[in-house]
């Protein structure tokens, strides 16, 4: 039971992590202030699926990797968490790349809003910029991706097995394959019972007896031809 609390608990953190990424980039990051002399929108806001374009895909990559630790063997499984670690890592550096230079990583929504490209023109017409909650929220999630990554590592012996369900190509408890424990059944099972052995003897001695009888239907048919083409030849009708 502590095992399967365990492993709940590591894939909620994981769900968490990832729900909480992806729900960070789909929320404004940045409200840019232009400078007076733009002749464009005075502020622009910038959300994270623009600031971080890879934070989506990552966090969508989160919840994929949850799902297949539900159902992942021991071996398996480390992989999948080495998979988590490197995926926080990566919402990490997007998150931190984003706050440490927001200008830089709101540069495409500017460029699409003033139709001014190149980073030093670019900054030139950024007054303030400020920074909102979400991408903050998006560092936690993946400290949160992190930390249950490494918490698969740690526990990962401890989980319980995969459901059986899922298990196609074996049928014993100790993993071995289903011809293996067919075969092993066989020649365990009980010996035939003498009532077989009589009732086989049976009917190989019925079929010996079938075959030695003569088959008289053959030679009554053909008697039975001649006699009427006998009849026909004398001008009699042999149906009467």
């Amino acid at each position: 039971m502590n095992g399967r609390r365990v492993k709940y608990s590591t894939m909620l953190l994981l769900l968490v992590g990832s729900a909480l990424a992806l729900l960070a980039a789909t929320q404004p990051w940045f409200a840019i202030q232009l400078t007076d002399t733009a002749n464009h929108a005075s502020t622009i806001t910038v959300a994270g699926s623009v600031a971080a374009p890879a934070l989506t895909a990552l966090a969508l990559a989160g919840l994929a990797l949850t799902a297949a630790l539900a159902i992942a063997g021991p071996v398996f499984r480390i992989v999948l968490a080495l998979l988590g670690v490197l995926l926080g890592v990566s919402v990490l550096v997007s998150a931190i790349t984003a706050v440490s230079d927001a200008v830089g990583a709101s540069s495409a929504a500017i460029t699409t809003a003033t139709g001014v490209a190149g980073d030093a023109s670019v900054r030139r017409l950024v007054h303030s910029v400020t920074i909102e909650f979400w991408p903050w929220l998006a560092i936690v999630a993946a400290v949160l991706i992190l930390l249950a990554s490494a918490a698969v590592v740690v526990f990962s012996r401890s989980w319980p097995g995969p459901s059986r369900k899922y298990q196609t190509r074996f049928a014993g408890e100790d993993g071995r394959p289903v011809d293996e424990v067919f075969a092993d059944a066989t020649e365990d099972g009980p010996e035939p019972s003498d009532d077989a052995e009589a009732r086989a003897a049976a009917e190989e001695d019925a079929e010996d007896s079938a075959d030695d009888t003569p088959d008289h239907s053959g030679t009554l048919d053909r008697d039975t031809a001649i006699d009427s083409w006998d009849e026909l030849s004398r001008g009699d009708d042999p149906t009467r």
